[in-house]
């Protein structure tokens, strides 16, 4: 009790922050969230629920990261660029994006059901190129508006932590709502459901477009950007480069999530019972959510972050060998799974700021815009991939999958599909495995990045001006 009220009604000695600005700063994660959920984990069953030729699914979905890759490099430059009236940086593109990006979610998922498949997939791919941008204008703000807030690392690494408890609540919702919702037990269909999400989203991030505060937004005269500076800025930022090397590996082939509903449907014989699989792991998210600032203080974020990415490993194949014939084995895999793996997903986004702070001191460049630029785009980029991953797999003539066509699981379960042993046992190793090769390439690259935590607040403190170039030189721990 005492850990929470520190957390939500009273601010600890140094840090810059009050409680109703952090709330509103965790509330925003729970409706973006819940936003993001939807589209990376229910795109791919939207799509082979409708009817759509998977194949062409697959190829839209990559086409438009092309796109992408254009759009938020273009957008970090832009971001870096604009001064606005109000001298701020973040919140401005933060309130343009409320209403844009929740309006786009739900239209994605307004595709005309009984129109031709081309018409779906054509109605798919303007829709979600629009979304697409759109989600970058909320994305780099929320996440760079925390290195305007404090330059407290361990501030930042509290609400960094803290956030995840709200956005795994949004993504509980979205799991809850879309599960319970398009279930053979409620029938309901997903533009119905995308708009109950977008509702929620829109509530919950309007918080903070009013609360939050930019206390060390630099001075408009900083220098502007080229996309060639930027990118040259992006070869000296070797950190940043690592990680989302290492995160590319991790979340392209991240898929279980697009698959959870097929899991339950084809394996356990209920789709509800994804619903069970994920409370299992809501408790240990939760209470490492509380815990891991804690934790931070006896040992470095990376190293921690690197043994819950074994563990994840491990447990992953542990899981697969034991097959998914055992109900009762699987739900405790799966909880001691969720350990580890509660720890990855609270920890992951905290080096994207430590690569700004480092950036900044190495090339003397405030180039934040950019940083989370790139956060963003590795993030939707590697979404769009696991989702055609999965469909492409269950897409393969080799996996024997049959193409199926209902609103929802109850139109599903009525038209009694049956899909083939060799189909089921391919689905269970995508599942699964396919996830843990992920971890385990991005294990691999994550043993290059040497940034530590303490190296971290001594290069803000002399980013902020704190303390001098030498004596930030003499204090670090190593030479970067």
């Amino acid at each position: 009790m005492d850990l929470i009220r520190k957390v939500f009604k009273e601010t600890p000695s140094g840090w810059a922050t009050n409680p109703i600005e952090r709330k509103s700063y965790y509330a925003f994660f729970l409706g973006q969230n819940a936003i993001y959920a939807l589209v990376t984990s229910y795109l791919t069953t939207y799509f082979m629920l409708i009817g759509v030729d998977l194949t062409k699914a697959t190829g839209i979905m990559l086409a438009i990261k092309i796109w992408d890759a254009v759009n938020d490099c273009l957008f970090g430059v832009i971001f870096d660029m604009v001064k606005f009236k109000s001298g701020k940086k973040y919140l401005p593109w933060l309130r343009m994006s409320l209403v844009l990006i929740t309006v786009t979610t739900v239209l994605m998922f307004a595709a005309p059901f009984r129109s031709s498949s081309t018409t779906k997939l054509v109605w798919f791919a303007i829709s979600y190129l629009i979304w697409d941008s759109v989600y970058t204008l909320c994305d780099v703000p929320i996440y760079g508006i925390i290195t305007s807030m404090t330059k407290n690392i361990a501030e930042r690494n509290a609400m960094m932590s803290y956030k995840s408890i709200w956005g795994g609540a949004g993504s509980t919702v979205t799991t809850v709502v879309v599960t319970v919702l398009i279930s053979e037990k409620v029938g309901s269909n997903y533009t119905v459901v995308a708009l109950v999400v977008a509702i929620i989203a829109f509530i919950t991030m309007l918080p903070s477009c009013l609360k939050l505060e930019e206390r060390y937004t630099p001075p408009q005269e900083d220098e502007s950007f080229t996309v060639r500076g930027m990118f040259s800025y992006l070869f000296k930022n070797k950190y940043l480069l690592i990680f989302y090397i290492g995160f590319f590996f991790y979340s392209s082939v991240n898929i279980a999530g697009a698959l959870n509903l097929w899991v339950s449907f084809y394996l356990f014989n209920n789709t509800l019972f994804s619903l069970v699989v994920g409370a299992l792991g809501v408790a240990p998210s939760i209470i490492l959510s509380l815990l891991t600032p804690k934790i931070l203080t006896k040992i470095d974020k990376m190293k921690l972050f690197k043994l819950s990415t074994l563990l994840t490993i491990i447990l992953s194949v542990i899981m697969w060998l034991v097959g998914y014939k055992s109900i009762a084995a699987f739900a405790i895999l799966s909880t001691l799974r969720s350990i580890p793996q509660a720890i990855f997903g609270v920890v992951l986004f905290m080096f994207t700021p430590d690569c700004a702070e480092y950036g900044r001191y190495k090339t003397g460049i405030d180039a934040k815009g950019i940083t989370f630029a790139i956060q963003t785009f590795m993030c939707k980029l590697t979404g769009a991939i696991s989702g055609s991953v999965s469909l492409l797999w269950m897409g393969l003539e080799y996996t024997g999958w049959i193409t199926v066509e209902a609103e929802n699981f109850e139109q599903l379960q009525e038209l009694n599909v049956q899909q083939s042993p060799h189909a089921l046992n391919v689905l269970w190793f995508v599942y699964v495995m396919v996830p843990a090769i992920g971890y385990l390439c991005s294990y691999l690259v994550w043993m290059l990045y040497k940034l530590n935590d303490k190296d971290v607040q001594i290069m803000a403190d002399c980013n902020a001006g704190k303390i001098t170039r030498e004596e930030a030189e003499n204090q670090l721990s190593r030479k970067y």
